[in-house]
């Protein structure tokens, strides 16, 4: 489980990092989607429906994309409670996208070219290697559920484009996210 806090770990060390360098100017939220993940009696279990906070339900027909779903109560709370208009997640998401890059390339998904080459250009300052991909919104389908709005998991063909366009849904019309 170590491994599926890695991005939240990395969000607060650059809560860290950003405490250090006090920037003048600047507001920014960091927002973990911690929670407790163990077996129990009420744990979620397949084709449960969990209503998120944005109101979306999502048919669970896979226990182990959990944390997608914590990430977009995350993303509805940035937008919603925070106000913010740009919302940069950072998140293991899926093994696919570490199947795709290997171990050390991210995988970059932006719904706006200008916050994703904004980002490429930090990655490649900072040597964080980063590698922009495609939100296929022809895989949308693969996400659709006939007993809730969306499912939490596609299965493992465009494994990483299906979390991503997942994760897509909780952003608001017209905020950029990456």
């Amino acid at each position: 489980m170590k491994c599926d806090m890695g991005g939240a770990g990395a969000v607060l060390g650059a809560a860290r990092a950003l405490l250090d360098l006090k920037p003048q100017g600047l507001e920014v939220h960091f927002i973990t989607a911690a929670c407790e993940n163990m077996v129990s009696g009420k744990a979620t279990r397949p084709s449960d429906i969990h209503t998120s906070a944005a109101g979306i339900t999502v048919e669970v027909n896979d226990t182990d994309a959990e944390g997608r779903l914590t990430l977009a109560d995350a993303l509805w709370y940035a937008q919603e409670r925070a106000g913010a208009q740009t919302v940069v997640d950072v998140a293991t998401l899926t093994g696919a996208a570490g199947v795709a890059l290997g171990q050390d390339t991210g995988a970059l998904f932006s719904n706006n070219d200008d916050l994703a080459a904004a980002l490429d250009l930090a990655g490649r300052q900072t040597g964080e290697k980063l590698w922009r991909m495609p939100l296929n919104d022809s895989l949308r389908r693969k996400i659709e559920s006939p007993i809730a709005d969306i499912k939490n998991y596609a299965g493992r063909w465009g494994g990483a484009i299906t979390a991503a366009l997942f994760l897509k849904e909780f952003i608001k019309e017209g905020a950029n996210w990456a």
